[in-house]
């Protein structure tokens, strides 16, 4: 049976001196795809600036914001709802050929088209001294080896708040093994990168009325490509496959891709920024 979901965003921006000129877009709203439709949006702002709508370099809908206004605070607010269809994570073909997996992800034209989720960035590359910290077994399949990764990832790290940032690099994470979903993804990320797989970094929206970590805000899995089967999502913060309560809303190399909020701001002093996200469902 599909859900309706309603999700509400909000964000209160203060700033300690006026602010003249500002601008900012927003990567929040859920994507269309297979499992997700009949997207409705309404987002609106404290100033009654005009809210534009845009295509982000990786095919995602962005909202854009100017403010001419002179101010201290602003509010923002989006609500969306839309329908979206149960998920199997484990629906998709079992006779794998494992022999002919292995050899597509060794050949060059695999490496040439998965380039850009094959690379390490700042935020996905290991320390040297760990380079082998967890390696495929090829005597299992593309997929189990994966499945293995999701688990060693959960239990290596402890989901905890406020000991990292948004740019905290691998090396500190390993080194206190403590972070939120964004480092438990970016460790994903940049492991099974290593071992050949290609691998997005998803941000989106999680359901936890059954009990699963994730942010208060935006939450973080990954999709890795598998050779006759595609683009799988793994979710290392909950050791489990992605499905119905995870709501896609782009991918990217990393954090930096997918950031909800950018803002450039012309004004000097501090400022502080709050969010609140309400992720509701009911079956259909």
């Amino acid at each position: 049976m599909p859900n309706q979901y309603n999700i509400t965003y909000r964000t209160e921006n203060t700033y300690e001196n006026w602010v003249n000129d500002a601008y900012w877009q927003f990567l929040i709203i859920p994507m269309e795809n297979n499992t997700q439709h009949h997207i409705d949006v309404e987002f609106s702002n404290s100033l009654f600036a005009v809210n534009e709508f845009s295509i982000n370099g990786y095919g995602f809908r962005a909202i854009r914001v100017h403010s001419k206004k002179k101010f201290k605070k602003i509010n923002f607010e989006a609500k969306f709802s839309f329908i979206k269809d149960h998920t199997d994570p484990f629906n998709f073909p079992l006779e794998i050929n494992d022999s002919l997996a292995y050899k597509e992800i060794n050949e060059l034209i695999f490496k040439i088209n998965f380039e850009a989720f094959l690379r390490s960035t700042p935020l996905t590359k290991l320390p040297n001294d760990v380079d082998s910290i967890f390696e495929f077994n090829l005597s299992n399949t593309i997929f189990e080896n994966l499945q293995e990764l999701n688990k060693w990832t959960f239990t290596h790290l402890q989901f905890k708040t406020g000991v990292t940032q948004v740019d905290t690099k691998l090396t500190d994470i390993i080194s206190v093994k403590q972070g939120v979903c964004q480092d438990f993804t970016h460790l994903f990320c940049a492991i099974a990168r290593q071992n050949g797989i290609p691998t997005r970094y998803v941000s989106g929206y999680l359901n936890q009325e059954h009990g699963l970590l994730g942010d208060s805000q935006m939450h973080a899995w990954a999709e890795c490509y598998i050779p006759q089967v595609g683009w799988k999502g793994f979710d290392p913060t909950n050791n489990i496959l992605a499905n119905t309560n995870h709501i896609k809303v782009c991918h990217g190399k990393d954090y930096n891709d997918c950031s909800p909020l950018r803002g450039i701001i012309y004004s000097h002093g501090r400022n502080k920024t709050t969010h609140t996200v309400k992720v509701q469902s009911q079956e259909q």
